[in-house]
């Protein structure tokens, strides 16, 4: 499964964000939201009247500008039979973002990436975020909670970059839709999930559907969802995940210029700001 391309290191200010304690017992009740119901919420909160301004589809990223500007990584399976024709511009939000509830993943990203430029815009990021997007900015959250799962049971859903800095202090597991050296084939999700203390989930699991499933089966886990592709919503908190580590565009040309020239990690130089937000950081009172 390939994950977002999120690195790491410390916060821009130089601040290490305190990773939130890990539970000791489940946050999963009988009552909690089902999971697969989170795409349905999600489109149904889109302005009916927002209009996509511009999309762009490069070899990393798929970047689409409404609100604000939205990414989400670029999947090539699905192109030659992608039932989207240009051009894409002018049509409305609601339209192009229900795409990601098909099965063709290079639409379905283009529709995760539209969905993303109105809750990923960083104005309303911060209309439900307590503390400012700067002090929430943060490289890596691999190293940001390093100390933290120091010799826990970790799985990260997604060969992310840097996965090193976890391997050396956990007992770290690693499972990839395209597995290299020593990681597990994505299928031992269902075996491996259920008996972590901390699971990671790339965002391309909302890309490709899979989400609803990790959630499951991570339910008693600490879960984190990690990258650009992640739609930043507390919203993500009914569905018992504990940590949001995304991603919002503070320079749309850049990052629309970076993408257009193939760039991967590239992109946060370029203007796209990891930020993280646990359910501590949402403000008082505010419903999703």
């Amino acid at each position: 499964m390939c994950p977002d391309r999120q690195s790491a290191s410390s916060n821009a200010a130089g601040r290490p964000r305190g990773a939130p304690t890990l539970p000791t017992v489940s946050r999963w009740s009988a009552g909690a939201a089902n999971p697969r119901a989170v795409y349905g919420r999600l489109l149904a909160e889109l302005p009916v009247q927002r209009k996509v301004r511009s999309c762009l589809v490069g070899l990393g990223w798929t970047v689409v500008e409404s609100e604000a500007c939205g990414i989400a990584m670029t999947f090539r399976e699905g192109l030659h039979t992608s039932t989207l024709r240009p051009p894409l511009a002018g049509r409305s939000l609601t339209e192009v973002a229900g795409h990601m509830l098909g099965w063709n993943l290079y639409d379905a990203a283009i529709g995760l990436a539209a969905l993303n430029s109105y809750f990923n815009a960083p104005a309303r990021v911060q209309s439900w975020l307590r503390p400012s997007l700067e002090e929430a900015a943060a490289e890596s959250i691999f190293e940001v909670l390093a100390e933290r799962i120091a010799g826990q049971k970790v799985a990260v859903v997604g060969h992310f970059p840097d996965l090193e800095l976890l391997a050396a202090d956990c007992r770290l597991t690693i499972l990839e839709r395209r597995p290299q050296r020593g990681d597990l084939p994505d299928p031992a999700c269902e075996y491996v999930l259920p008996e972590q203390d901390v699971v990671f989930i790339t965002g391309t699991a909302f890309t490709n559907r899979t989400l609803p499933r990790l959630l499951e089966l991570a339910r008693d886990a600490f879960l984190v969802l990690v990258g650009p592709s992640v739609p930043l919503t507390p919203l993500w908190f009914e569905f018992g995940v504990d940590l949001l580590a995304g991603t919002v565009v503070t320079n749309p040309a850049g990052v629309r210029r970076a993408a257009e020239e193939g760039a991967h990690r590239e992109i946060f130089a370029a203007g796209a700001q990891m930020v993280q937000m646990t359910p501590g950081d949402v403000r008082l009172g505010f419903r999703p």
